[in-house]
C-alpha cells in the first residue's frame, strides 16, 4: 500500500481490557504513571490504534507489532515512535481529552490533534505559533488551532521543531474547512489531510502530514 492510512475515533470505542495485552513493558509503565485515568485511557487507545493502522497497511496481525519510541535526551518511551518489525513504515499517533488518531505509510508521517479553546483569541499562543503572515489571517482559536495542528505534525515528522513554529510559512493554504468537514491539500510536496471532530459543544482539530496521499478509514 502506497498511501498512507489514518484511522481516529473516542478513546471509549477503542481502548479495551485487552488493550494493555498488546503495550510493550515501557508503554505500560508510562500509562501506569498518569493521574488521571481519562488521560491513561488516552494514552493506552492511541498506542493500540497506531499498531492496528501499521498492521492494515502491512497487512499482519497487530499483536505481532511492537512500537518503540527512543530519545536521546529522555530515553526509550519518548521521541519518535517506529514498528521494529517494519522500521521503514512511518506511523505516528495524538491523543487529546477522549479522543485519538494515528497514522500510518511510506516515508515520513505526522499526526496531531488539538482542542480548540472557546473564547476569544488566545493572544500568547498566537505569539508563538504563528509567522507574521499567518498572522495576518488569524482571527480566533479555531483557526490558530488548526495551524498549530498543521505544524505539530510537522514536528512529528522531524522537520520543525517546538522552537522554531514561527518560522514556518503555511498563510498559503485555506484555514477554512468546507462543508463536508474536512480537507486534502498541499503543501510543497507533502500531503495534508486535516478535519474537525468532536461533540458535547468540544471541537477538535486533527491534520495529518505525509508523503503521500491519506486515507481516513
Amino acid at each position: 500500500m502506497r498511501d498512507c492510512l489514518v484511522l481516529a475515533g473516542p478513546t471509549d470505542e477503542i481502548c479495551s481490557p485487552a488493550a494493555m495485552d498488546l503495550l510493550t513493558e515501557v508503554e505500560r509503565g508510562r500509562a501506569a504513571a498518569f493521574v488521571r485515568e481519562s488521560d491513561r485511557r488516552d494514552f493506552v487507545a492511541a498506542h493500540v490504534l497506531v499498531r492496528r493502522c501499521a498492521a492494515k497497511v502491512a497487512g499482519v496481525p497487530e499483536d505481532r507489532l511492537t512500537l518503540l519510541q527512543v530519545c536521546e535526551h529522555h530515553g526509550p518511551g519518548h521521541g519518535r515512535p517506529y514498528i521494529a518489525e517494519i522500521p521503514r513504515l512511518g506511523v505516528s499517533l495524538s491523543h487529546t481529552r477522549g479522543y485519538v488518531c494515528a497514522a500510518a505509510g511510506p516515508g515520513l508521517v505526522g499526526v496531531d490533534a488539538e482542542q480548540v479553546p472557546p473564547g476569544p483569541l488566545d493572544e500568547s499562543l498566537a505569539g508563538q505559533v504563528l509567522a507574521p503572515a499567518e498572522r495576518e489571517l488569524v482571527r480566533g482559536n479555531e483557526e490558530l488551532i488548526r495551524l498549530w495542528t498543521r505544524k505539530e505534525a510537522l514536528v512529528k515528522r522531524g522537520e520543525l521543531t517546538l522552537d522554531g513554529l514561527r518560522t514556518a510559512d503555511l498563510s498559503a493554504l485555506p484555514l477554512d474547512l468546507p462543508p463536508g468537514g474536512r480537507h486534502a491539500l498541499r503543501w510543497q510536496g507533502r500531503h495534508l489531510l486535516e478535519w474537525r471532530a468532536g461533540e458535547d459543544g468540544r471541537e477538535i482539530a486533527v491534520c495529518v502530514v505525509s508523503d503521500h496521499p491519506a486515507t481516513l478509514g
